[in-house]
């Protein structure tokens, strides 16, 4: 019988190593933010854990909440040294906000608030999409804040106020609250959806933790292996997104710990973990402070 704290909260199992489980597993979900990179460099201990999934198992797909097309992602791997060869694909939430605008467009020029730095805007390419100020906008897209260095959510507090009372619809490129860039913090997207909700506005999210992601990435991952039936595993280093989302799709996950709860941990044990997932209602199969092989 699996150890349990009190009250029945089953006790994840603390890894050495992604080997330690890997023959189990016949694809991989894979984070990418805080798990293969830190926004600076590459972790190089990480990509070897993937090359070597590869090579032994099956598929690894790269699963972002990145609010962007997956060139632009390959373009921002070539700076921060991240090998083609330690993946099979990559799907990120910009992919599905490109497909809703998409839709959103067929009759015509869209007029869209986007919320987020210009460098996100070619999530826009392709599309009849114009950049409006607030009063002319039909809909908001939302990819992150304008400068994440220096604004909170509390900045936007005025203009998503009188976003409301336009009655838009937020779209939601990123759902991350926050995320690890070298050694701090910055607020994204999923922290200004959380804010319009609050203020009484209607958001809709792409990537995890949301259903649609997740099928859309076990369906290419049925593609890559050529079968039907795997067995996937899923893992990431955010609670509510990367393990709430493979929660949610019924797939096995791990946790990383060295990532946006690093400072949450104060170490790696079976009870630690266990107790930081029960916080939020959700569960791990297993937990490793970084991924290795």
């Amino acid at each position: 019988m699996r150890p349990t704290l009190p009250g029945g909260v089953p006790l994840p199992t603390i890894l050495g190593g992604l080997r330690e489980i890997a023959g189990d597993y016949d694809a991989l979900l894979c984070d990418v933010w805080g798990v293969l990179h830190d926004g600076r460099s590459a972790r190089s201990l990480a990509v070897e854990a993937l090359q070597r999934f590869r090579h032994l198992r099956g598929p690894v797909i790269l699963l972002s909440n990145a609010p962007r097309p997956v060139r632009d992602v390959e373009e921002q791997f070539a700076r921060l040294e991240v090998p083609p060869n330690c993946y099979d694909a990559i799907l990120t939430s910009g992919v599905l906000a490109h497909e809703e605008l998409a839709r959103r467009a067929t009759h015509g020029e869209l007029k869209v608030l986007h919320i987020g730095p210009d460098r996100d805007r070619g999530l826009f390419a392709g599309l009849p999409v114009a950049c409006v100020p607030f009063d002319q906008a039909e809909i908001v897209l939302c990819t992150g804040l304008y400068d994440d260095d220096i604004e909170t959510p509390d900045d936007y507090r005025t203009l998503l106020s009188q976003v409301k009372q336009r009655g838009l619809t937020f779209l939601c490129a990123n759902p991350d609250i926050v995320v690890q860039r070298g050694g701090s913090l910055v607020y994204c997207a999923g922290a200004l959806a959380r804010l319009y909700d609050s203020l009484g506005g209607v958001s809709i999210f792409f990537g995890k933790p949301h259903a649609p992601i997740y099928a859309a990435a076990l369906k290419l991952a049925r593609t890559l292996a050529d079968r039907s039936a795997l067995n996937v595993l899923a893992l990431g280093d955010g609670l509510e997104t990367d393990i709430r989302g493979a929660n949610s799709a019924r797939l096995d996950a791990v946790f990383i710990a060295d990532g946006i709860h690093g400072e949450d941990v104060s170490e790696v044990t079976p009870s630690v973990i266990a107790a930081l997932c029960a916080q939020r209602d959700v569960f791990a199969r297993a937990a490793m402070r970084a991924l290795v092989w």
